[in-house]
């Protein structure tokens, strides 16, 4: 994520925003560009907010989403400070207000706080769009605050299943040697007795 926002801009660029130099020191800029080298990782980035929610509209626009509701009151206090805009989120919490360290919140590059609505954790938690969640704003972030990101849960899912397949051929490789072996036996047996 470093390497795609202070090195290559390619963060900026994917979000048609400005360069990094109004975002960062320049300084620390050089330091990073210093750290990291001049190859770009061989790992995909992190997703920050902006890449999970930035083509959703805002919550007070007239949209037609139905979980998408503006809820005001976020405030910042120390220790409670929102997940900034272009950074990986906090932990989407269980809860409600008063949650520790404002996981609950967006913090903007202007410092203005809003909380995420249920759709936007939702996305960050990587639910299908159209994936139903009842109940009111804090019963809402129970469930997703609680919830395994799909992604992930898909992701190990499926390391799961070919580990999986690949006992069960295991398996099948050692019924079929115990079933010859024993076959073997049995015939052995035979011409013995005979």
């Amino acid at each position: 994520m470093l390497w795609d926002m202070c090195v290559s801009g390619k963060y900026w660029e994917r979000h048609k925003l400005s360069s990094v130099s109004q975002r960062f020191n320049k300084g620390d800029v050089a330091k990073l560009r210093n750290r990291l080298g001049m190859f770009s990782p061989e790992k995909n980035p992190w997703r920050t907010i902006r890449d999970a929610i930035g083509n959703v509209p805002d919550p007070r626009e007239n949209h037609g989403i139905r979980d998408h509701i503006f809820r005001d009151g976020a405030r910042s206090y120390p220790g409670h400070t929102g997940s900034d805009y272009d950074w990986p989120s906090k932990t989407i919490k269980a809860g409600g207000h008063g949650v520790p360290g404002g996981e609950n919140m967006i913090r903007y590059a202007d410092n203005s706080l809003r909380y995420f609505t249920v759709f936007e954790a939702k996305k960050i938690q990587t639910f299908p769009d159209d994936f139903i969640i009842t109940g009111a704003w804090g019963e809402a972030f129970r469930q997703i605050g609680n919830a395994v990101p799909v992604a992930l849960a898909e992701a190990i899912g499926k390391e799961l299943f070919k580990t999986l397949e690949k006992a069960k051929i295991r398996s099948y490789s050692l019924i079929s040697q115990a079933l010859k072996s024993h076959a073997n036996l049995e015939s052995e047996i035979l011409v013995a007795n005979r």
